[in-house]
């Protein structure tokens, strides 16, 4: 049954390289059906962490920032960035939340690592809970975004993801699968 097989690359030929941050490339593809595509377009981004921290206090520890693509909108977000080369998702984790919230953790849930784009890449987002997260220091963040560090009861942040605060939908899923695993 050609469903259960997988889809296979003939050949692949860069079209775009904007250095670590950006690469696309042009795969030519055949189908578990034998057919082929010559143009199926192809996104290399460095895979990423996202973290809910929830203080020992049990407060959330989210920003409120904006981003390019949200024209000029404020949205709710939990930290985050991209994974440096050769570093694991719970070291550039714990190391995000260091730099860009001041805080650490002694607890960490993993709640999995997802595809951003099944059909054009785009990288892995690596999702994490930081339970009793304490604060550190200053923050050591070298992000362009102006960001505003915000703590929400649960009930805050459940309301919030509902009124859709949260305008990137990797945010919603892992807030909504925070709010799930800590309901178990």
């Amino acid at each position: 049954m050609y469903f259960l097989q997988n889809f296979r690359t003939i050949s692949r030929k860069k079209i775009l390289d904007e250095g670590k941050f950006l690469v696309v490339e042009n795969h030519e593809v055949q189908t578990p059906a034998g057919h082929i595509i010559p143009n199926w377009p192809w996104v290399i981004t460095p895979d990423y962490i996202n973290v809910i921290a929830i203080t020992e206090d049990k407060k959330f520890l989210l920003f409120r920032q904006t981003k390019y693509a949200f024209d000029g909108q404020l949205s709710l977000a939990p930290v985050g960035g991209y994974l440096e080369p050769n570093e694991n998702p719970l070291d550039a984790a714990k190391r995000e939340l260091r730099e860009e919230m001041g805080y650490e953790s002694k607890e960490w849930i993993p709640l999995g690592q997802y595809h951003v784009d099944p059909s054009r890449g785009a990288g892995m987002g690596n999702f994490f809970i930081a339970r009793r997260a304490y604060h550190v220091g200053k923050t050591i963040s070298d992000d362009l975004e102006p960001q505003e560090l915000l703590t929400m009861t649960q009930e805050e942040v459940e309301a919030a993801l509902l009124n859709g605060e949260f305008k990137c939908l990797a945010w919603a899923a892992l807030v909504a699968m925070a709010l799930l695993y800590l309901k178990k």
